[in-house]
Order: C-alpha cells, then structure tokens, then sequence
C-alpha cells in the first residue's frame, strides 16, 4: 500500500463530503416543500431528521466538534494529531455548508496546517530522501 494512499483518498472523499453536504443544506434544509410538508406531518422521519439537524446548526455543535479536534489534532503528536485534524475536516466541512461558518472556519484552517505541517515533524520518517542526499551514480 502506498504511502500517499490515505492522502488521496482524503483529496477525494473531502469535495465530495462537502458537496454531501451542500446537497442536504439546498435539499433538505431550505426546500419549500419539505418546509410546508413538515409543517403538517412533523412524524415523518424526514422531518424529525429535519429537525435534529436544525438543532445541531442552532447549537453549533458540528462547529464545536470540528474545533474541539482541529486543536487537539493541533497538538497531539504524530498520527493521532493527523488522524483528529481529518475528523475535525470531516465536522467543519458540513458545520461550512450548514450556517456554523464563524466557528468551522478556524477548524479548517487549523486542521489543514496540522495535516500540511504533518511530515515536518517526522511522521513521514520513511520518505524517500531528498535529490541531494541521493547517492549519485
């Protein structure tokens, strides 16, 4: 398995989670017709995941979940800090496209310099060395 496997699969996976979550924000959230449908049958599970998710966005809990990891991410060493500042990737992109934008933005930010910072702290031991330190023929 490659190394830059996990990488690339994260480069794919995040637009697409992002446009998830467009997806449900513009489907979901904001259509007039699930806005008048779960005005008269508020039982339906549409509506109470509906529901749920409105009091996630009110609450800002996608953005606090997604802070709460980018700074512990930001912090622990090695591959645990880069595993908490893909999770907190995973929480700030919706908490983005969901109206938690004050909050997720810092996640982000921090979260994507842990994982640019993650091979200058030796994570990435088995590199390949650098064109100058390469025996040369």
């Amino acid at each position: 398995m490659s190394r830059r496997l996990p990488v690339i699969i994260l480069l794919i996976a995040l637009p697409l989670w992002l446009a998830a979550s467009y997806g449900l924000r513009y489907v979901l959230m904001e259509d007039a017709q699930w806005v008048g449908l779960c005005v008269d049958e508020a039982s339906r599970w549409e509506c109470q995941a509906r529901s749920t998710l409105g009091l996630l966005i009110h609450f800002k809990v996608m953005g606090g979940a997604a802070l709460a990891a980018a700074v512990l991410g930001f912090v622990v060493p090695g591959r645990a800090g880069w595993w908490l500042a893909v999770l907190s990737l995973v929480f700030g992109f919706p908490a983005l496209a969901l109206y938690n934008t004050g909050i997720a933005v810092f996640a982000v930010v921090i979260a994507g310099l842990r994982l640019v910072r993650a091979c200058g702290e030796g994570a990435c031991r088995n590199a390949a060395p650098p064109r100058s330190a390469a025996k040369q023929p």
